[in-house]
Order: C-alpha cells, then structure tokens, then sequence
C-alpha cells in the first residue's frame, strides 16, 4: 500500500469550480430576465392588448352602424338604388368588426387562461433559482475546501523510514558544502 496518496487533478476541481462560477453568473441574470418578461407578457395582456382591441372593437362597431345606416337609408331613399359601394362598406365594415371581436375573445380567454399555464413552468423555474442561489453556493464552497484541503496534503512531505547506512552516507549537509575532503 503506498505511503502517500497521488493527487493528480487539482487543477481539474479548480477548472470545474471555476466554470460553475461562470455559469452561476449567466444562469441567474437569465432567470431574472425570464421572470421579468413572464410578467410584461402579462401586462401586456391585460393592458395593452385588451384596452387597444376592446377600443378597436368600440371603433369598429361605430363604422358597422355607420355603414349599416348609410346602406338602410340608401335603400329607403325614392330617389336612387343601394350602390355595391355601400354593400360592400357594409361587408367590410362586418369582417372588420368581426376579426376586432374575435381577438378580443382571445385577448380575453389568454387573460383568463395565462396564469393557469404559465404557473407550473414558474413553480419549476423558481425551483431552480433555489438551486442556484443556495445549494451551487455551497457547492462552490465545498469545492474551494477540498481544494484547499487537497493542496495542503499534496504540499505535505511523505513520511519517511529511518534512513540506512548507504543513504546517510550520500545526505548533504544544510550548507550543501561536500563534507569529505
């Protein structure tokens, strides 16, 4: 059984600890961003997009009627026939109030529905910043102690048998200096 043992990769644990340390540092700004744009997502669904489409579909309406009311009247009127140009600003206007209201139907069931599908991968996310900020750290400093440790026991000089004849003849004194003359 040898006397000492051969610690070769030292470097190797440090390159590792060294490469956690990076990946610790994008990992955790990564996070943070996606958990930013998982709540501007949701702000812009309940914001922008509903308020923009529900007043696109207010709008949108008023041009129906508008149009509806020009047809109405054109047909009451004795003293010309409908124009397909109004017929066809009513159909316009209808495909135009139609697609207004089937976005907000969505805008609206996304509203409803967001929160149901995005908290698992949240839970899972957060989850994993746990990770990172607690059990990696101490990762890292369990690494950087074994490191210390391992450095510490390879600079120890291995235990030595008592020297024989042969060997104390050929030891140097402290000085270096030869002693036979």
């Amino acid at each position: 059984m040898p006397e000492r043992a051969h610690v070769s990769s030292i470097d190797e644990l440090e390159a590792f600890r060294s490469a956690l340390i990076i990946y610790l540092s994008k990992a955790r700004p990564t996070l943070d961003e996606v958990s930013s744009e998982v709540m501007r997502t949701r702000v812009w669904l309940d914001d922008e997009q509903r308020v923009h489409w529900e007043n696109e579909f207010r709008r949108r309406t008023r041009a129906l009627q508008e149009a509806q009311a020009a047809l109405f009247s054109a047909r009451l009127s004795t003293f010309r026939e409908e124009s397909s140009a109004e017929q066809m600003a009513v159909h316009r206007a209808k495909r135009a109030f139609d697609d207004a209201e089937t976005k907000l139907r969505v805008i609206r069931k996304w509203g409803r529905d967001y929160d149901n599908r995005v908290e698992p991968l949240l839970k899972q996310m957060e989850k994993l910043q746990t990770v990172l900020a607690h059990d990696m750290t101490h990762a890292i400093a369990f690494l950087t102690q074994a490191i210390s440790t391992l450095h510490a026991y390879a600079g120890i000089a291995p235990p030595t048998a008592a020297p024989s004849s042969a060997s104390r003849d050929s030891v140097q004194p402290a000085g270096g200096a030869d002693p036979t003359p």
